[in-house]
């Protein structure tokens, strides 16, 4: 089983364009923790501030997210396909919606035990093992596309000018978003917390900073808590979204 928390975070900005998804309920504002039995999905959207509506296009997102019923069986390309063009119907339709996007990230484990990592654009999926952050999922952007092909450093990437600038996401009209869906291959391991956020934590909150946070020995809940709050503290203009989910193996006890 997974104990999970969530919470998003509006911070300085006029409206949240995030949201979170825990086990098809969508998190608008606030925090949310419960226990959750395999299967099911977890996820975090962050609407693109640079179009119109991103506030609907992450909620609207993981609503119709969250009517799915997840297996083995689901399809994770055809489903975000739908809704992508879901998302573009409606903006075609709400001329102050025109062009509305979202970025999606997720993490889902099956009634076989196996776990998966979704993502479109640069919101992030990270492992906590032990004491180190291993980020699974891969964001879709310039510079990590510059980082790739060598021409800057990782600390250039971190601090970069364009570091916003993102591939094609769910909603955008005029190009197809990128779906990857991979299989995390290594089985779970007890205390193993896999977060999920938008870049309104790991744009201002660096790796050994988070690392640091997720060790402290308290609750998850107010180990998120210390993660919004160092964010805000290092000037965060975005809003922040960050779902974490602890694996505990059959009945052992824990809380979140």
């Amino acid at each position: 089983m997974f104990y999970c928390c969530g919470i998003t975070e509006q911070g300085i900005k006029a409206r949240n364009e995030d949201a979170v998804l825990l086990n098809n309920t969508v998190l608008t504002e606030g925090k949310m923790e419960l226990k959750i039995e395999k299967p099911f999905i977890a996820a975090v959207c962050d609407g693109v501030s640079g179009e119109n509506s991103g506030d609907i296009a992450s909620k609207m997102c993981l609503a119709e997210l969250a009517k799915q019923e997840f297996s083995s069986e689901f399809n994770f390309y055809q489903a975000l396909m739908k809704i992508h063009k879901q998302l573009k119907h409606y903006g075609m339709f709400h001329k102050n919606s025109s062009n509305m996007q979202t970025t999606i990230c997720g993490f889902a484990i099956d009634e076989n035990r196996r776990m998966y990592c979704v993502n479109v654009g640069d919101s992030r999926l990270y492992r906590f093992r032990g004491s180190e952050l291993k980020q699974l999922s891969t964001d879709q952007s310039l510079v990590q596309m510059l980082y790739e092909q060598g021409r800057i450093t990782y600390e250039e990437k971190r601090k970069h000018v364009h570091r916003n600038i993102i591939m094609p996401v769910l909603g955008n009209t005029t190009a197809k978003p990128t779906i990857d869906v991979s299989i995390i291959e290594e089985d779970p391991e007890y205390g193993d917390v896999y977060l999920i956020c938008s870049d309104g934590l790991s744009d201002y909150v660096v790796k050994s900073e988070i690392e640091e946070i997720l060790s402290m020995p308290m609750g998850i809940t107010k180990r998120l808590d210390e993660l919004v709050r160092r964010s805000l503290a290092k000037g965060c203009k975005d809003n922040i979204s960050i779902i974490a989910a602890t694996y505990v193996p059959g009945d052992t006890a824990a809380v979140c």
